[in-house]
């Protein structure tokens, strides 16, 4: 495939304290600050937004306005599923590096293996699920099997039949 897009460049989320995630997103996450804006408009107020980059200078970019009503029109909603979250690719040993630093902090945190991949979830100071993972090592070595089966089992969701196919997932238990 050509003319896609070559990388994510950035995944944004609200946050009510920039120094708190700072905290979070360097000291525990180990992600470098690497630009911050400050801006002004009539529609938004005053905002500021940092980035915090990742080894292929795509970042996580942290949103917080000055204005406590814009915060509150646009902050992460409470009752947010755990399904949205943002997941980065780590090592094993990245993984067990920021869980480590998460337990210095007192910052709960859980592991989950997925058969394809073992991950490692964290909430950061404004409720942003975040979960560092990294592939099994059976998920990497039929990685074009399932790369080459992934439309047709799609189709095969979609038409109703809902049969799992994640073999890896239970022979990880």
């Amino acid at each position: 495939m050509s003319d896609i897009p070559s990388r994510l460049h950035h995944s944004a989320v609200v946050v009510k304290d920039l120094a708190a995630s700072k905290k979070f997103y360097e000291n525990i996450m180990g992600l470098p600050l690497t630009a911050t804006w400050c801006e002004s408009n009539e529609r938004l107020g005053d905002f500021c937004h940092a980035f915090f980059s990742l080894d292929d200078d795509s970042a996580v970019a942290l949103f917080q306005f000055a204005d406590e009503e814009m915060y509150n029109s646009v902050k992460r909603p409470t009752d947010l599923s755990p399904f949205h979250h943002l997941a980065l690719a780590v090592t094993k040993a990245t993984q067990d590096d920021i869980r480590n630093r998460a337990d210095a902090a007192g910052i709960e945190n859980y592991t989950t293996n997925h058969g394809y991949c073992v991950s490692l979830y964290l909430v950061d100071p404004d409720g942003h699920r975040v979960e560092v993972t990294y592939d099994t090592t059976d998920a990497l070595e039929h990685a074009d099997f399932i790369r080459n089966r992934a439309a047709e089992e799609l189709e095969r969701w979609l038409s109703g039949d809902h049969t799992t196919n994640n073999d890896l997932r239970a022979a990880a238990k």
